[in-house]
């Protein structure tokens, strides 16, 4: 990908990108602005377990998991071998990570309180040869690549590598392999069908005209199923939808307050128990105010 200086209105320069020179420069980047860049919360940099370091520790607040970020200058590693290293490590030691957070963010965090299953392991690098990104093509494999680059005037992209809509499940190579078929088993990669599945035609279809006019807004918004919901993120999440049997259940990311709804058509829930992200949620039967609950959702649009 190459980045652009528009100088007039006719006249583009392109930006020379500026290699990192260290590895840990990368890292300080990442957990630095950790929140920003993949709304993820530092626990430990540079941590060390059973002989092997971790260079980043995060946590998932909105999934309750832990996440293992890696960071490589190098194109010559093997992320699969690695990744499943590092999940393997963290399903067998759940404690030390569990005191690790507590002591680190002096908090009283349970091993009930964190969703093992949503474990993951994130790469970053300045790049992924092609067989790198081959190799985790699998729509149910807990493993992650960010691709970052630096350009002149202090620009940086960072992007996650997409998997193809097409990528296989990973089950039937893991099942020859007892440890690796048991981090299958145990960690679930969710996805749309996850959520629709014994769902009536009726609330399937009203959720598919939702999840398209949200789609709608901007070409960048990605679709996240989570275990309870499934999520839609632009440069944050922007809202949540929870199939019901009859209909939907929706929740728009603003805080209470900050959602201008003249209707008053949406719950305020920011003192009560919640599962999607934001202060609003509404229950959806039908599409006779999709035009107007567009409005309210756009409002969380960045």
């Amino acid at each position: 990908m190459h980045l652009y200086n528009l100088k007039s209105k006719e006249s583009i320069t392109i930006l020379k990108e500026k290699p990192f020179k260290l590895e840990k420069e990368i890292q300080s980047l990442f957990e630095n602005n950790l929140d920003a860049l993949m709304n993820l919360q530092l626990v430990k940099s540079e941590f060390s377990i059973k002989n092997k370091r971790i260079d980043t520790l995060a946590y998932d607040t909105q999934s309750n998991a832990f996440i293992i970020i890696e960071y490589k200058r190098s194109k010559n590693i093997s992320v699969v071998d690695q990744g499943f290293t590092y999940l393997s490590l963290m399903l067998e030691n759940k404690a030390d990570f569990i005191v690790e957070y507590n002591e680190t963010l002096k908090q009283n965090l349970k091993r009930t309180d964190v969703d093992w299953s949503q474990t993951r392991v994130v790469f970053v690098s300045t790049g992924f040869t092609e067989n790198q990104k081959t190799a985790t093509n699998f729509k149910d494999i807990a493993i992650e690549l960010w691709e970052i680059k630096r350009y002149e005037n202090n620009l940086i992209s960072v992007n996650q590598i997409k998997k193809s809509k097409s990528a296989e499940s990973i089950k039937p190579i893991t099942s020859s392999n007892t440890q690796l078929d048991n981090i299958t088993k145990e960690i679930k990669v969710y996805s749309e069908e996850d959520h629709t599945l014994n769902k009536s035609d009726s609330a399937v279809e009203l959720y598919e005209t939702f999840r398209d006019s949200i789609l709608n807004f901007k070409e960048d918004i990605e679709i996240i199923p989570r275990k309870k919901r499934i999520a839609f993120k632009g440069n944050r999440i922007i809202c949540d939808i929870l199939i019901q049997k009859s209909g939907i259940k929706l929740w728009v990311n603003l805080k209470s307050g900050e959602l201008d709804d003249p209707k008053n058509l949406m719950r305020d829930v920011s003192n009560i128990g919640h599962w999607g992200n934001g202060d609003y949620e509404l229950v959806i039967k039908n599409t006779d105010d999709l035009e107007y609950i567009m409005s309210l959702i756009k409002q969380a649009v960045f």
